[in-house]
């Protein structure tokens, strides 16, 4: 069974996108050298490196919004986190040659600046060129969410921070990541609740119609972003009682992570 196709509100995702750059963009200007200087957790980047991909993000959407657009999308959303996997040394690239162009603060308000001008000036059917595959404004910036939610993530830890995470750039991250494993793995089989923002069925095998299902997962937003981006590990946050799994169906440890 095809999960079904989710709707996004443009308008609260455009927000959310502009706002949640905006908590990184504030705590950025304030980060000293011992802080930017620690490692990221994420391969061989630093806090620097991790901060300068953050700017990337934005600016790499404005750049996008800046060529001439594509005729016919060729992702959608719940699509790209497959897509990514062997984009990751092009990106890396990419942040290292934004850090080198100018000091954080002032990279994060050319970004800003240049994103919102970008996103004021195009409406959500536009399609991009990109090189991950043409997307449209809309997908993309659904995209976005989860790129902001997961790299804020990654900061708050590894530079010990505490930048807040829109509500609705939470959501929306939660939301592509649960209909991506539904993607990933169809069927109605295990029931994945990961409240307040997502409900969903997968893996093939006896369908659940009434009742308590058999087989249930459910964790919190954060935890799952985690699990399914490689932050962390399916045995660990089960020993840890962040994530409760009922049933004999109900082990996703073969399906995770989704993207990394």
């Amino acid at each position: 069974m095809a999960p079904r196709t989710r709707r996004y509100d443009d308008a609260k995702i455009r927000a959310a996108v502009i706002a949640q750059f905006g908590h990184v963009a504030g705590v950025v200007r304030e980060l000293g050298p011992e802080q930017l200087e620690r490692p990221s957790g994420l391969g061989d980047w630093s806090v620097a490196g991790l901060a300068a991909h953050i700017a990337w993000i934005a600016d790499s959407l404005a750049a996008g919004l800046a060529r001439p657009p594509a005729a016919v999308a060729e992702l959608t959303a719940v699509e790209w986190p497959f897509a990514t996997a062997s984009l990751a040394g092009k990106i890396s690239e990419a942040a290292r040659e934004t850090l080198a162009g100018a000091p954080l603060p002032e990279l994060y308000e050319r970004a800003a600046d240049a994103m919102a001008r970008a996103l004021a000036e195009n409406p959500g059917g536009r399609v991009l060129q990109l090189w991950v595959g043409d997307m449209t404004l809309a997908d993309f910036l659904v995209t976005r969410t989860v790129e902001l939610v997961v790299h804020t993530d990654d900061l708050n830890r590894a530079a010990g921070l505490d930048v807040p995470i829109e509500r609705q750039a939470l959501a929306a991250c939660t939301r592509l990541l649960a209909d991506s494993l539904a993607l990933k793995a169809p069927g109605g089989s295990v029931e994945v609740r990961i409240p307040p923002f997502a409900v969903v069925q997968c893996i093939e095998g006896p369908r659940h119609t009434r009742g308590t299902p058999p087989n249930v997962v459910e964790t919190d937003p954060l935890t799952w972003i985690r699990l399914a981006t490689g932050r962390t590990t399916w045995a660990e946050e089960l020993d840890a009682a962040r994530v409760r799994a009922g049933g004999e169906r109900a082990d996703l440890s073969a399906l995770l992570p989704l993207m990394s």
